[in-house]
């Protein structure tokens, strides 16, 4: 390869760069919400908020990847939508600064969901349309090591800063983070030269995982009515039932992760951690997840799909629950100890394996004729049910508490991962 050669290649894959501080600030917002509705409403009330928080961002990013799907079809300009989204992001992040009001910080967050999904698929087709279709594979897995390495990066800071500052401050670091990626991505990102259509991350194995991860809802179409209806009709019979089944599978691990995922930090400042220590340990889930990720095709390569998903769930049920006894019977800042060995658990390895194979599982389901359709029921229960496990998870909290809302969710993966050992018969598991 000649030195030109060299020198335009790097040109190309430097963009990728350009999304690490974005990545910075938006990992630990959630979990920054979370702590300033608490610091507002004390645990009994904020935990009802935070649960509100939670279910109205996950219902704007249903109809926000509607519209940014469609205006990236629409648009084909790569770094307008990034660069724009990047700078949006700055002026919402800014605006936490001054937002005083329950309402206020949950409409903000809610335009955080909004926004931040205009990234997801130019993305994902940027590594497609600048790299040759050889070196595919390694660009969507650098892509996602500086989102995964930025998230880390995000927890670190924002653990550090809340043990010596206040957090309401650390806006304005998260906020100049999305600013240098804003600029960052004037400068390295050049629109490609010919551009895909969105169909094509669905149609390759890598592009397709790195989008759902990211951001688990593409809707190629608009699912309707008659999309359910044929999706799930196949359930009366054994040999057309594996899609059906899956789905409702995966409708329930997204329920329960909802519904867990909205208490964690509520749960961890009722036994008195500290905001630093709340971020701390989402590092060790987000270090666990990164090494699950790194290894889980290995485990796959080893035994069957539905065998590893099934297992995976049992895990990160049985995780849940024991959190949930622990939270009774460990008291204190001592609850802790418990939570950085099972929270990295389900939030670490189980998930990683268990998306990594449920996502190969659909990906090998969704091929064919009918794709858009299917892929767009997907998305449409991956949102849906998810924001109904957030809704939940807030009430339940509330008047049956952590206790019971952590064995609720560990009970309903250990029904999914029933449902998931039901498909090894069907057609589609391919092991």
């Amino acid at each position: 390869m000649s030195t030109k050669e060299n020198v335009q290649r790097k040109k190309r894959v430097e963009w990728v760069y350009s999304i690490l501080p974005v990545n910075i600030a938006l990992g630990p917002i959630g979990t920054f919400v979370s702590l300033s509705l608490l610091q507002s409403g004390g645990v009994s009330m904020g935990t009802v908020y935070v649960s509100l928080a939670a279910t109205v961002f996950n219902a704007v990013s249903i109809p926000a990847a509607i519209v940014w799907g469609l205006a990236s079809d629409r648009l084909h300009q790569r770094k307008l939508i990034i660069v724009t989204s990047y700078a949006l992001t700055t002026v919402v992040l800014f605006s936490f600064f001054f937002a005083r009001s329950f309402s206020a910080i949950i409409f903000v967050y809610a335009m955080v969901s909004f926004i931040t999904a205009a990234s997801a698929t130019p993305l994902n087709l940027l590594v497609m349309e600048t790299e040759p279709k050889n070196r595919w594979a390694i660009g969507f897995a650098k892509l996602s090591l500086v989102a995964s390495l930025g998230s880390i990066l995000g927890y670190v800071l924002s653990a550090v800063w809340a043990q010596f500052l206040p957090v309401v401050w650390l806006i304005i670091p998260l906020g100049v983070l999305s600013l240098t990626s804003a600029a960052a991505s004037v400068v390295l990102i050049q629109e490609p030269g010919f551009v895909f259509e969105r169909e094509v991350i669905t149609m390759q194995r890598q592009g397709f995982f790195h989008r759902m991860s990211t951001f688990p809802m593409i809707f190629l179409t608009v699912p309707r009515p008659a999309d359910f209806n044929r999706t799930f009709k196949g359930l009366q019979h054994e040999l057309t039932s594996y899609v059906p089944l899956l789905y409702i599978s995966i409708v329930i691990f997204y329920f329960a992760t909802g519904i867990f995922n909205t208490a964690m930090v509520p749960v961890l400042r009722s036994h008195s951690l500290t905001e630093s220590e709340v971020y701390g340990v989402t590092v060790a889930a987000l270090v666990a997840q990164v090494i699950a990720f790194r290894y889980a095709g290995r485990i796959i390569a080893k035994s069957s799909l539905t065998r590893v998903a099934s297992r995976s769930l049992v895990l990160r049920g049985a995780s849940y629950a024991i959190l949930g006894v622990a939270s009774v019977f460990v008291l204190g800042v001592w609850f802790i100890v418990p939570t950085l060995i099972f929270y990295p658990l389900a939030s670490g390895i189980a998930y990683g394996i268990y998306y990594t194979a449920s996502n190969t599982m659909v990906f090998d389901a969704i091929k064919g004729h009918k794709q858009g359709s299917a892929l767009g029921v997907y998305s449409a229960i991956v949102g849906v049910s998810t924001t109904i496990g957030c809704l939940i998870s807030g009430i339940v909290s509330v008047f049956l508490g952590f206790h019971t809302t952590f064995i609720l969710a560990g009970a309903l993966l250990w029904i999914a991962a029933l449902l998931t050992s039901r498909l090894a018969n069907r057609a589609h598991d391919t092991g």
